[in-house]
């Protein structure tokens, strides 16, 4: 397993699928074309960006490297790493045919190739213990999620992160889980909790 703290930036759930079995660490979807229009997103990326910097993963076809080029135009600030996988030609098992440049994307590599690919990316792999990640059920037990004032709950967390407003609960918790640790994010909402009891 590979420890990275940059978040790693991937087109679609099946490539994050198969990352996660090689990478233990934030992986983020674009869902392909979406993140063009997708600014909660964008904003997401420029703050890793500039906190520990983000790893892109596209795949190696026309559209991947759109993707690739986009979010490198639209995140000024911070630090960007680029992981390239090879021209492969092939069909990923779950489709009825070849892609439109009939090489494989990222669903489709195998894991050593992967890791290779992000050896070269120039990024440091973190040989320390695993991440203690936030849960769903975390944000349930912690009212954020299941409740009549979740919403607002959010909405502080969201606020005191500096994070976009619209953020639904999967992307926030997407989102926590990039930028700390459960028991940083506990802390959070201690201190959050607190606040709000000294204003009463």
């Amino acid at each position: 397993m590979i420890h990275l703290r940059q978040a790693v930036v991937v087109e679609g759930k099946y490539d994050k699928i198969r990352l996660s079995a090689l990478v233990d660490g934030p992986i983020l979807v674009t869902n392909g074309f979406r993140i063009f229009k997708n600014r909660e997103q964008m904003a997401l990326l420029r703050r890793l960006a500039r906190q520990d910097g983000i790893l892109i993963l596209t795949d190696s076809d026309a559209a991947g490297f759109k993707i690739r080029n986009y979010i490198k135009s639209a995140v000024p600030d911070g630090k960007i790493y680029h992981a390239y996988i090879p021209e492969i030609l092939g069909k990923e098992a779950r489709k009825d045919r070849p892609s439109k440049e009939g090489t494989l994307g990222v669903e489709g590599m195998q894991l050593q190739v992967l890791a290779a690919a992000l050896q070269k990316s120039g990024v440091l792999f973190d040989e320390g213990p695993k991440k203690d990640p936030v849960t769903r059920m975390d944000f349930y037990e912690n009212g954020l999620s299941g409740g009549p004032d979740s919403s607002q709950k959010r909405l502080a967390v969201l606020q005191k992160l500096g994070l976009p407003r619209y953020l639904s609960a999967a992307a926030l918790l997407e989102a926590v889980n990039a930028l700390m640790n459960r028991e940083e994010f506990l802390r959070l909402l201690d201190g959050l909790d607190r606040f709000r009891q000294d204003d009463v």
